[in-house]
């Protein structure tokens, strides 16, 4: 008996040692199996103990929705017609052969902001140009015709206006507080999609187009690479807290399609001119009398300035503004009443914001040193 039992514990002890080599055996390989898929994957696995790893602090998604359903309330759809000249055949072959082609009207689609529950509506010149009727729809699909305030080319802005009351508005911002980088919206009606909203950032201000045909322009454009097509002109650009920044107005393309760069008229700019169509029927627009040039390495280092900013006075008109003022040829501008001026589109921003008869502060460098001085626009 007492042989069966050693022979039974010999038994389970052989069985739990054999066991216990097939355990090991396995986790050896299961170890070596990790090895080698760690090479495959890469060398650059480093040992977490050797090296020190950076936390990567993750933030939340900005959430755009307050400002996007309270500002698309109050832009709008612009359909305009302008009328086909009909003319009368040329020769009787004309009119009985049928040569002679009907016209017809011609119609153009943009997009406006409410900017007061009264009814003005601003939206760009070129949305409007050239229009014989001007129809407005709501975004909640009610239409109102609409006549035509004034309009500014120089700006590329205009003013129109529909018999209503208690219309929503989109509150006004203030364009020289955007920074480079802050979350924009662009709101309006690309192709015929109406109440459209897309989302970008600053990518860059004061930016200017060239000037192919010689009008006088007021250019301090808001880029941004919120998505912009045709249709889209005229209609809001609203910061991240739902606040009018600009009025969308135009891209750079080469197909005629957004190509990631589209453009605002900042809404400081837009005020000055709607409040003078709303007062005095016209813009009112202040000149310094000055020609201007952006500031390079060679001016810089002619009028002694550390750093290649500001606006080079390459002439004074006599008798002008600045000239009574007592600015000089060769000043460097940096600042129109405090707010810092980089480039000439800059200058003609600040200036345009102002009136004929205010005064101006206007900060120059001449011979190394800074002077203020007081011009009467």
């Amino acid at each position: 008996m007492a042989k069966k039992i050693l022979y039974l514990l010999l038994i389970v002890a052989v069985s739990g040692l054999t066991g216990f080599l097939a355990a090991k055996k396995a986790m050896d390989r299961r170890l070596s199996d990790q090895d080698e898929m760690a090479a495959i994957v890469g060398s650059g696995v480093t040992d977490k103990k050797s090296a020190p790893q950076r936390r990567v602090e993750v933030k939340e998604v900005p959430n755009f929705s307050d400002a996007a359903e309270t500002a698309v309330q109050a832009v709008v759809y612009v359909k305009v017609t302008q009328r086909a000249n009909y003319q009368q055949p040329g020769s009787l072959l004309d009119l009985l052969f049928g040569f002679a082609q009907t016209p017809r009207d011609q119609v153009g689609l943009g997009s406006g902001v409410i900017i007061r529950p009264d009814g003005y509506i601003v939206t760009n010149n070129h949305v409007i140009a050239g229009a014989d009727v001007i129809e407005v729809t709501l975004e909640n699909n009610k239409v109102y015709p609409a006549r035509l305030v004034g309009t500014d080319p120089a700006t590329d802005i205009a003013l129109i206006k529909v018999d209503a009351e208690d219309l929503p508005v989109v509150p006004i911002g203030n364009s020289d507080d955007l920074r480079l980088g802050e979350w924009v919206l662009a709101i309006g009606s690309p192709y015929d999609l109406r109440s459209t909203i897309t989302a970008g950032i600053v990518s860059a201000k004061g930016r200017s187009m060239p000037n192919y045909d010689g009008q006088y322009r007021v250019e301090s454009f808001i880029q941004t690479d919120a998505a912009v097509n045709p249709g889209n002109s005229g209609g809001a650009l609203v910061n991240a807290a739902g606040e009018l920044v600009g009025i969308n107005t135009s891209i750079i393309s080469r197909t005629g399609s957004y190509a990631g760069y589209s453009f605002a008229v900042p809404v400081n700019i837009v005020s000055k001119v709607v409040d003078d169509f709303i007062e005095f029927g016209a813009v009112q627009r202040a000149m310094l009398g000055i020609s201007i040039t952006d500031v390079n390495a060679e001016v810089a280092s002619r009028a002694g300035l550390n750093d290649i900013d500001g606006v080079y006075v390459a002439s004074v008109q006599k008798d002008g503004p600045a000239d009574k003022g007592g600015i000089t040829e060769g000043d460097v501008i940096k600042e129109i009443n405090l707010n810092p001026v980089h480039n000439s589109a800059g200058l003609q921003e600040q200036i345009s914001k102002l009136r004929p008869g205010e005064k101006a502060v206007v900060t120059v460098v001449r011979d190394g040193r800074q002077h203020e001085i007081i011009v009467t626009l």
